[in-house]
């Protein structure tokens, strides 16, 4: 195979710079905001506000991260009422001085899942016996009121007419495992009231509560097997439009919007089939009328306005970027608002991916998305690097990253495999890697690269796994066992999950529990080919020790391998600071196990 003399490298630098990830849009006093986090800025996340008259600004100080560590993964780091705005971020909560960006302490505890509710800001708080759902007053001395504590876990406080909202669900569970939805009477600085359970318990997951402008309560739920949107009218839940989808994403964060009302009646609903994902429109019948949109993966942020929905929004030609939707006829009109690409990738060629299916033992299929590399010809043959997604539970995204482009303009194919156990298929896809980690979703990425090899696409003895977090778990059992890879990159790379379950913070410690019993612990003894661990030292979701002793083990042994620590780095390695060195790092891991190979098949 080889390359258009016209391809240019991505490089480093414009990839990093092009990397921006844009979380939390919200529409809010006739504004839309939304955070931004850029590597190439320090990896901080910057509360960005757009109005039609002066376009889009940074309202946070410099250097200020607005977030939040509620249920380790934050979410619903703030909220503006009134022209204040309330975040959180290093030392509690904060609020802004009138017509000012000053951000003063109001309380020095971490909340999450902020809303403006009846004069009130309400928030979860979580502590060490469990979770709270808290109140501050917008005005007057802003003392924090508890109105619900739990020893489980807790989000999504929504203010109705005279009743409040939210989701629970318990110790042993995820929220997409077993997740409850609860309304009781409540009135601001009241108290709550005569709780009753709408839906969840059991096998349901029921998550994002709303309450709609006809006083109803909206949420979504998974009971027929697919997150689908209902409808609670005080007395009887029935489904608003089934749809073979998910409409709504695992709930990682607090504060997801995966569906939002117009002012017209008609609600619009970001739905996820496999890795693409689609918006569609529901009218106050039930219809559903699909949106023409240029995207093809959308974020869990729709933010309605009017007859307007802000999204973000991306492709396999379009990185993710803020977009205002105007709906208020037939033809919908797409208004970009911000963009991570820069002027250097403007003219730049990408990749762009294929659907492959491959069938796996057992009468299993797999999907995976292959990026080949740049500027090549249909009957490419190219080293290729394997991603297993983190989450497990996350999927593989239509989208382009930036990222995975810097390898496939170096002549790279990226493969990435929706492995079972990946949100986008429905609950018992999603269940399914339960008690099978490190096992199936290890078989699934083997079985594509072998279809790869068969095809005689990838190049043997060039094939290799990267996976991040739950990925990089993956990666290190792929590379544990004879089969095609040739060297593993683990990215905040998990190891042991019993070890693990120990570790994690409270949030996913059930998920810890229900994955183990698969592969177990990644054995030094097992592992048979060259690894780079990539990973930062503040991670507190699979903390570096772990990864420390393997490496020490591998080093016992003679296996070659490279323990790259981040410093102040957390879990999030591709938008932090040190994004660039975790790049550089990978793209001379592989070339140093290719040249190896050349020089041994030479002295062969």
């Amino acid at each position: 195979m080889r390359l258009a003399d016209s391809i240019a490298a991505v490089s480093v630098p414009d990839a990093v710079r092009a990397s921006v990830s844009y979380d939390q849009l919200r529409a809010l006093d006739g504004s839309l905001y939304w955070l931004e986090t850029r590597p190439d800025a320090g990896g901080v996340a910057t509360l960005t506000r757009w109005t039609r008259d002066k376009g889009t600004r940074d309202i946070s100080p410099e250097g200020f991260d607005v977030t939040n560590d509620v249920h380790a993964y934050g979410g619903g780091s703030f909220a503006v009422a009134n022209g204040v705005l309330w975040c959180v971020g290093a030392g509690g909560l904060y609020q802004s001085r009138r017509h000012s960006d000053e951000l003063v302490l109001v309380t020095p505890v971490s909340v999450g899942d902020l809303t403006v509710g009846d004069g009130e800001l309400l928030a979860v708080r979580e502590t060490e016996r469990g979770d709270e759902l808290v109140a501050v007053p917008l005005t007057g001395s802003p003392r924090l009121r508890t109105l619900i504590a739990d020893r489980g876990f807790l989000s999504a406080p929504r203010l109705g007419p005279g009743l409040l909202a939210w989701s629970a669900w318990g110790e042993r569970d995820m929220p997409w495992d077993a997740c409850d939805l609860w309304v009781a009477s409540y009135s601001s600085q009241g108290h709550i009231e005569s709780p009753v359970k709408v839906a969840g318990g059991r096998g349901e997951s029921a998550v994002e509560p709303r309450w709609g402008s006809d006083g109803a309560l909206y949420f979504v739920s998974d009971r027929g097997g697919w997150w689908n949107l209902f409808r609670w009218d005080g007395h009887e839940v029935e489904a608003v439009a089934p749809i073979a989808g998910e409409c709504a994403a695992e709930p990682w964060e607090l504060g997801y919007t995966s569906y939002d009302f117009l002012d017209d009646g008609r609600i619009v609903v970001a739905v996820q089939e496999g890795p693409r994902h689609r918006l569609v429109v529901i009218d106050p019948r039930g219809s559903v009328r699909p949106v023409d949109l240029p995207y093809t993966s959308i974020k869990p942020y729709l933010a309605a306005q009017g007859t307007t929905v802000g999204l973000i929004g991306s492709s396999p030609t379009a990185a993710p970027q803020v977009a205002l939707v105007h709906l208020a006829d037939d033809n919908p009109r797409v208004e970009v608002l911000a963009k991570s690409e820069h002027v250097e990738l403007s003219g730049a060629r990408v990749s762009t991916p294929t659907e492959l299916r491959v069938q796996v033992a057992g009468g299993r299929e797999v999907l995976a998305l292959v990026y080949p590399p740049t500027g090549s010809t249909a009957d490419w043959l190219a080293p290729v690097i394997v991603r297993a997604h983190p989450g497990p539970t996350a999927s593989c995204l239509l989208r382009l990253d930036w990222q995975a482009q810097f390898f496939t303009s170096r002549g790279f194919a990226v493969v990435d495999v929706d492995y079972h156990g990946s949100t986008g298929y429905g609950r018992t896809f999603r269940e399914s890697l339960y008690g099978r980690w490190g096992l199936d979703d290890v078989d699934d990425c083997t079985a594509v690269a072998a279809h790869l090899l068969a095809a005689g696409r990838a190049i043997p003895g060039r094939i290799f796994i990267r996976g991040a977090s739950a990925g990089g778990y993956t990666a290190l059992h792929a590379v544990a066992q004879n089969g095609p890879f040739a060297a593993a990159t683990a990215v905040s790379a998990i190891v042991d999950p019993n070890r693990w379950a120990e570790t994690v913070p409270r949030f996913q410690r059930a998920h810890a529990l229900r994955l183990r019993g698969g592969a177990g612990r990644v054995q030094a003894t097992a592992v048979q080919r060259p690894v780079l661990f990539i990973h930062g030292t503040a991670d507190d979701v699979a903390v570096v020790e772990d990864v420390q002793v393997l490496a020490d083990q591998l080093a016992a042994r003679d296996v070659p391998h490279q323990l790259l620590l981040l410093p102040d780095v957390g879990h999030y390695v591709a938008t932090s600071a040190e994004a660039g060195t975790a790049l550089e790092a990978e793209l001379a891991h592989y070339h140093a196990v290719m040249t190896a190979a050349v020089n041994d098949s030479h002295r062969c």
